[in-house]
């Protein structure tokens, strides 16, 4: 840090319990009293440096001993014992620490240059505007000092000229200009090494990212901070250093930021603030954050919201916060959007009307930016990048959904609602619901039969994968309803795939025909024998699709047979109930519905069986049609060299 001496004389005050004296051999003449220090000076080399104090003496020189009282000067003793000190010509050395202190009580004393030449503001002016303003950590050495004078530091423009500065520095790309230099970094040379006393060390010099200034910016107070915020957004900074400075500041002082963030600079933590200025503190930099997308990551966006629920900031900021999330909640993870319920009045372990407001902000957000319109096909889902944020949303509700699910005071509406927010495109797979609806079922076994029926039309049975039909074929805590359709629909895309197998392998065999009879005129031998092959594959292929055909019937009838089944037990139920032989929740009702679970159970196995060998036959379909275009290639290749060595022979 700069300094700059203003005298070289020895030392002459002593200082005994509350009193100063200055031991010059003369007797004093005047008693200064500061607060509760006081000082034994004499006047002259007072009165001959502050215009204040030279009229204090003259107001009581007619008593016998003259006592002036300066309980108004900024700084109190400290400043005042600089100031003797400088009146007295002895020395003293102007630092970034105590020029604040200097220049104010200068000010309040008038110690101009028409009292006298050279006096202590000019002084401290100079080394302010020389020294301080030059360089980053004197300049923030002033301002944390100010904090102590204000408004005297203020109304001297001390504040606002350091900010300036400090603003006008941390704008300045660092890798661009090198600044800081003495700071910062280091010298080098023009080589790109690093100097030492002139020489180079041949050491890389390292560069400096665009976050050097953090650290030292949240060591002010925060309406300084906030000031020097300001103008640096005036000078056009960027967006995302800003955010980045105020999630810094964030981390430092609100406790529990600094948990689970391991991505940017950590800063040290300081000292704990009350409740009340952790409040404030939150509320003022949700002000200041930048209204937009990326900016500030989703988990400190969350860490965020959750902090602000247990200081219980005002409603506007929580809501702010809220629609922060929602605009990037595609980037949000399951763990950290897992928010308690901090509300004595819910019930609930997680809040889930948080989460549901934060969902609905996305969707409008998504509607604005035009993901929503007409629902599209899967295949668009899956293709386009712009349905890529709300499909990535969808898999993060329902994992949401299936972790609040286990909690017994969750109820139905309260589930259903926040499932069925999304939009139906929004899934291109519905397994993630089937999980959390399955898991929900399971841990509320006495929710009414309507409930249930109600949750599981969530379910789209269309977009199960063969995994979650085989399960949800064998999962008793499903309505009969719901496993009569996945049945159906399983059936249904058997029956289609087989349907085109049988298409393909026709006009496989009309191709080989032609092929077969283009051969007999072209060519002979080897093109004869290969033709004579393919027949035969296309032959043993038929085979299997008349096999496929037959298996397909007999499924079917077994299908016809399981509905007359289930049509006679439903029949049966009914009339059970109404001569009261069934009670609800009894022991006839599970065994029916074991007994429907043992009749389907090895119908689904035939499905499964029915698929694995309809996806075997497609397979050898392929591998057939790749080797028989490989050997056409090649007997065309060998007839074009047969026919040129015949023209050439001629």
């Amino acid at each position: 840090m700069g300094s700059m001496k203003l005298s070289s004389k020895p030392d002459a005050f002593t200082r005994r319990g509350q009193a100063w004296y200055c031991t010059t051999g003369l007797p004093s003449d005047v008693l200064v009293e500061v607060g509760e220090m006081s000082f034994h000076l004499h006047k002259f080399p007072l009165l001959s440096k502050s215009a204040i104090l030279g009229r204090l003496i003259e107001e009581n020189s007619d008593s016998d001993e003259c006592v002036i009282k300066l309980s108004d000067i900024p700084g109190g003793a400290k400043s005042f014992e600089l100031v003797a000190r400088f009146c007295y010509g002895l020395k003293i050395e102007l630092s970034s620490e105590n020029v604040v202190y200097l220049r104010c009580a200068a000010e309040h004393l008038e110690m101009t240059e028409e009292t006298s030449g050279d006096n202590l503001i000019n002084q401290t002016e100079s080394f302010f505007n020389q020294v301080v303003l030059r360089s980053w950590k004197d300049s923030l050495e002033v301002l944390r000092t100010c904090d102590g004078l204000l408004p005297h530091a203020e109304d001297l423009h001390i504040v606002k000229r350091c900010i300036e500065s400090l603003a006008g520095k941390a704008s300045i790309d660092p890798d661009l200009f090198g600044w800081p230099v003495s700071e910062h970094s280091t010298m080098q040379s023009p080589g790109g090494s690093v100097l030492w006393n002139g020489i180079s060390t041949g050491a890389n010099v390292r560069n400096c990212s665009s976050d050097w200034w953090y650290d030292d910016a949240s060591s002010l107070s925060f309406p300084t901070y906030k000031r020097l915020i300001s103008s640096m957004e005036s000078r056009g900074i960027k967006q995302e250093i800003i955010a980045g400075s105020l999630t810094y500041y964030a981390k430092k002082f609100l406790p529990g930021l600094n948990r689970r963030q391991s991505t940017g600079p950590m800063p040290l933590p300081a000292a704990t603030l009350s409740d009340e200025e952790q409040r404030r503190l939150l509320e003022e930099i949700d002000r200041m954050l930048p209204l937009q997308r990326g900016l500030i990551s989703t988990n400190v966006l969350l860490w965020l919201l959750r902090t602000a629920m247990i200081l219980k900031v005002d409603r506007a900021c929580i809501s702010n916060l809220e629609k922060r999330v929602g605009m990037q909640l595609d980037e949000a993870t399951l763990e950290d959007l897992l928010l308690p319920n901090f509300s004595y009045t819910m019930d609930t372990l997680y809040n889930v009307e948080c989460v549901h407001r934060i969902l609905d902000h996305f969707l409008a957000m998504d509607q604005t930016m035009g993901g929503g319109g007409a629902s599209p096909c899967l295949d668009d889902v899956m293709a386009s990048p712009s349905l890529a944020p709300i499909t990535a949303v969808a898999k993060l509700i329902d994992g949401y959904l299936a972790e609040i699910a286990p909690d017994i005071n969750l109820k139905p509406l309260k589930f259903q609602s926040l499932a069925a927010v999304l939009p139906e495109y929004a899934r291109p797979l519905d397994d993630g619901l089937y999980r959390a609806i399955d898991v929900y079922l399971k841990s509320h076994p006495t929710l009414p039969e309507a409930e249930r029926e109600q949750l599981c039309r969530l379910i789209d049975c269309q977009k199960l994968s063969l995994e979650a039909c085989t399960h949800a074929a064998q999962n008793e805590r499903l309505p009969l309803r719901v496993v009569v359709q996945v049945l159906f629909f399983e059936q249904l895309q058997l029956r289609t795939s087989v349907a085109g197998c049988l298409l393909v392998s026709d006009n496989l065999e009309a191709s080989s025909r032609t092929l077969r009879g283009g051969g007999a005129v072209a060519a002979s031998g080897e093109a004869g024998c290969w033709a004579t092959a393919a027949v035969r594959e296309n032959q043993a292929l038929r085979v299997g699709m008349d096999s496929m055909r037959l298996r397909l019937m007999e499924l079917e009838r077994e299908c016809s047979d399981m509905r007359q089944d289930i049509r006679k037990l439903g029949r049966g139920r009914r009339r059970l109930r109404g001569g009261g032989g069934i009670v609800a929740g009894g022991k006839d009702g599970g065994g029916w519905a074991a007994r429907v679970q043992r009749m389907l159970t090895p119908r689904m196995m035939k499905l499964q069986m029915c698929s694995a060998q309809h996806d075997a036959a497609e397979q050898q379909r392929m591998n057939n049609e790749h080797k028989k275009v490989e050997k056409v290639a090649k007997n065309k290749k060998q007839l074009s060299m047969d026919d040129g060595d015949d023209e050439e022979e001629a």
